[in-house]
């Protein structure tokens, strides 16, 4: 792990200012479904809501190197996922980097809490897509779906199915990004 580190640290200071193709050399295991970007893309404006009802928006967490990740309660890959963005987001939580879970389209109170309790969530907030806007604005067609966001606020690449999130990889990728 830490041969990636050093690994991701130096790509990130050889490619400041340069496109995100140096990411694509650190994507191994389950991060090769990672599609990153030639160029990072800008992204709509989008809506989400905490669960008690209060509008948030992806502008809400600026200046933070952010993994979006659209789930819902019926999927069986994010069962296996989602555990390990709880356990990334533990260890790298904070001013540089934060999970954002949000729950797409039906999934009630109730079986979200019990599917966070069932795998073990303790660190992740969950928000919500009720109506699953923010999903489809973003092209969201399946799930889990997850976008490793910029801290400009651009999507930088994007992984389709479950993966791996606390990986060597995984983490190299997202310390170039933080690098940054």
């Amino acid at each position: 792990m830490f041969r990636l580190i050093l690994t991701a640290l130096l790509y990130a200071s050889l490619s400041l200012g340069a496109n995100t193709q140096a990411l694509d050399e650190l994507r191994t295991g389950d991060m090769r479904k990672l599609q990153v970007h030639d160029s990072p893309r800008d992204l709509p404006e989008l809506g989400f809501e905490t669960r008690d009802g209060t509008a948030l928006d992806l502008s809400d967490s600026a200046g933070k190197v952010r993994v979006l990740n659209f789930w819902a309660t019926w999927c069986a890959p994010c069962r296996t996922e989602k555990p390990s963005l709880d356990r990334l987001q533990a260890e790298l939580g904070g001013g540089e980097f934060e999970v954002i879970a949000i729950a797409t389209g039906r999934n009630t109170e109730a079986s979200i809490e019990k599917f966070n309790a069932e795998v073990g969530i303790k660190h992740l907030t969950t928000y919500l897509d009720p109506g699953s806007q923010a999903a489809r604005s973003v092209g969201v067609l399946g799930l889990p779906v997850s976008i490793l966001v910029d801290r400009e606020g651009r999507e930088v690449g994007r992984l389709t199915g479950g993966a791996d999130w606390d990986s060597e990889s995984a983490r190299a990728i997202l310390a170039a990004l933080i690098a940054r």
